[in-house]
């Protein structure tokens, strides 16, 4: 559902231009539309990404190790980086985004997007399913390395 927001920036991002060279018309709203479902497209995608085993790794080592292994790796990246890192942004952007809320706080430009407060919700909401898929990672690769299936499911690790 979040990747039809890519559609959305695609056809804003065209009117923008049109309006802009042809009519000579510009539209902060429409701008700033295309910067909060750039936003939220990356920020609420990173946990399927991470679902689909799209991040970025060293594939040069990771590739070509077996599923006990890579099960390792997961397990101590998502213990070691993951689960912290987005506990520190939860923690550190909950006070953040609280504020925003309190004042229901709107873009400063006159004819702005009048919502900043749910953009930085975005944030929190982040954080909390990149945690979720962290755990579901995690599980999966614990069971990786008991049960040692045949083929690599396609949850997570390939």
């Amino acid at each position: 559902m979040i990747a039809y927001l890519t559609l959305g920036i695609v056809l804003i991002q065209f009117i923008v231009v049109l309006l802009r060279y042809i009519f000579g018309v510009g539209s902060i709203f429409l701008q700033e539309s295309i910067l909060y479902q750039n936003a939220t497209l990356f920020m609420l995608g990173a946990a399927y990404t991470l679902l689909v085993d799209g991040h970025v790794r060293l594939d040069i080592f990771y590739r070509d190790i077996d599923l006990r292994l890579k099960s390792v790796i997961n397990i101590m990246g998502v213990i070691f980086f993951l689960i912290p890192t987005c506990v520190v942004i939860g923690l550190y952007s909950f006070p953040y985004v609280q504020q925003s809320w309190r004042v229901f706080e709107s873009s400063k430009e006159t004819s702005g997007l009048p919502i900043v407060y749910l953009l930085k919700t975005v944030i929190l909401i982040f954080s909390i399913l990149l945690i979720l898929q962290g755990l579901s990672l995690l599980i999966t690769s614990f069971l990786n390395l008991w049960d040692r299936p045949k083929k690599s499911p396609n949850i997570g690790i390939n």
